[in-house]
């Protein structure tokens, strides 16, 4: 039985409209470099938009409101740190990583090492990283299917599944972009309607927090400390803080959006765009935290906080009226889930294409359109299925594992690669050995550990504090040690990262 009609009416509409858009774009994506990188042509408002439609996954949705809802005000370090992400990635990468040339993460390393062994330590990186952000989009869209329509969970995967193959498979990024461009503002929107409405609601209602809502000591304080508090607690706070901080730049699907700009100029100016754009965004979610406390303060105790998004209008207004914001709230969530599971499914698929279903396999080798197309389907079908059998996991707790990995392995290799000549490959492969392998077990931990306190459980619950600073050591000094193989002509490819556009058009 449909629990939401119109909660339903808003996924089909959503998905409808994400398909023919999708399709609209198919007509101008022929060649391989209309699925890679949109051809390089894509202008920094609409790709801004593109950006903040993949970006904002989730985890940003539904997962920070049920952050703020269970441990308090603490939790807005989550939106605060993958904002800044971008500042850091507009100062340090933006324009020299597009200079580059690169279409994937992989290219960059080889281009910048001459290694291939860099190369497919990368791209199993991009894969696992992907796959590790795309785990909670699939089981996100189960729990908003459940939430809102009454539908099993495997339903919410199938649909997600069904409908980003379908975009990217034929139309690629060049078909993606307009697609993430629209989900971006409908996403917004979705979000800012009903939290005015439901802010009224508040006002006209006088409510206070109840004594002790939301607070697992019953307290009734509206902030607690991460973790458990003291020494363990402040560790936490700036282990969170590193890995949203530098794991943004790490990330393949934020990363390949780059290569589609025209010039490093276009590229910076798409940075600052985006930083507008997600700012304006996180400040909606933490609304919704706050009112949960208020009304919805049981879900916090029942497990089902990341549901608090979809289940709060109906609580606070019951009637057509709950049910309208309902249906434009799941809207909003779907739209989450299909453009970042698109971001990601082109950011796999194009390092699978390459290094996987692209190489020649007995005496045949797949073109470039048909390896990116068998490569999408790999890249979706995995998670989609470790979704189906995994355990249900906090959506923002994943994601800031993907970005604690991602900081540990591509956050040194970009910094260091742009701005260090020195950089062998050696020292990369030995840094994204320690960083890839120290964050990998902490993810792994984390997830099928039951343990909630000690040092050991902190520390691999947020490892980006020690193995970020532990990668960044382990490349600069095996590359010191390996100096004496380090690329020829380094000082050329650094100039050429480094110079304008405008400057090369002179000479």
């Amino acid at each position: 039985m449909i629990d939401s009609w119109s909660g339903l009416t808003g996924v089909v509409l959503v998905s409808l409209t994400t398909l023919a858009i999708g399709t609209w774009g198919l007509r101008i994506s022929r060649t391989t470099s209309d699925f890679m990188v949109a051809s390089r042509t894509v202008r920094p408002g609409l790709n801004a938009s593109a950006i903040g439609g993949e970006y904002l996954s989730a985890a940003s949705y539904l997962g920070v409101a049920g952050l703020v809802l269970t441990f308090g005000a603490d939790m807005l370090w989550y939106p605060v740190g993958w904002t800044a992400g971008y500042l850091v990635l507009l100062v340090l990468v933006a324009a020299p990583l597009r200079r580059s040339g690169a279409y994937t993460l992989p290219d960059f390393a080889e281009a910048r090492l001459q290694s291939r062994a860099v190369r497919a330590v990368c791209s199993l990186l991009v894969v696992v990283i992907g796959w590790l952000y795309l785990l909670p989009q699939f089981q996100g869209a189960g729990l908003t299917l459940r939430s809102a329509v009454g539908a099993p969970p495997w339903v919410g995967t199938l649909v997600v599944t069904l409908v980003v193959l379908a975009n990217v498979t034929s139309g690629g990024m060049r078909s993606i972009t307009f697609v993430q461009a629209f989900q971006y503002w409908l996403k917004l929107t979705a979000l800012l309607v009903p939290a005015a409405v439901l802010l009224v609601v508040w006002v006209g209602d006088g409510a206070v927090n109840p004594a002790g809502a939301g607070t697992p000591d019953g307290s009734g304080g509206w902030s607690i400390p991460l973790g458990e508090g003291g020494p363990q607690g402040l560790y936490v706070t700036y282990s969170l803080i590193v890995a949203t901080f530098l794991g943004t730049m790490g990330l393949p699907h934020v990363v390949v959006r780059f290569y589609t700009n025209p010039d490093g100029r276009a590229a910076r100016r798409t940075t600052l765009v985006v930083l507008g754009l997600l700012g304006l965004f996180y400040l909606l979610p933490p609304v919704y935290g706050a009112l949960g406390r208020v009304y919805a303060a049981e879900l916090a105790e029942t497990g089902g906080a990341d549901s608090l998004v979809l289940e709060l209008p109906r609580l606070m207004l019951p009637g057509l009226g709950g049910e309208v914001l309902t249906g434009l709230l799941t809207a909003g969530a779907f739209a989450a889930f299909l453009s970042t599971a698109s971001g990601l499914t082109i950011a796999v698929a194009g390092v699978l294409g390459q290094d996987v279903t692209g190489r020649r396999y007995g005496g045949r080798r797949l073109s470039g359109v048909a390896a990116f197309r068998v490569g999408a389907v790999l890249a979706v079908v995995v998670p989609g299925v470790l979704a189906l059998t995994a355990a249900d996991v906090g959506l923002a707790r994943v994601v800031g594992l993907a970005f604690a990995v991602a900081a540990s392995t591509f956050c040194p290799l970009l910094v260091l690669g742009i701005w260090w000549r020195g950089l062998t490959a050696p020292g990369a492969i030995a840094g994204l050995v320690v960083g890839g392998l120290g964050s990998g077990f902490a993810v792994v931990w984390t997830l099928v550990t039951t343990a909630t306190t000690g040092w050991t459980t902190v520390l691999l619950g947020q490892p980006a504090a020690w193995s970020v600073p532990a990668a960044f050591a382990t490349m600069v000094l095996v590359s010191r040690a390996t100096a004496g193989r380090s690329r020829v002509d380094a000082r050329r490819f650094m100039v050429r990262l480094h110079t304008p556009e405008a400057v090369d058009l002179e000479r």
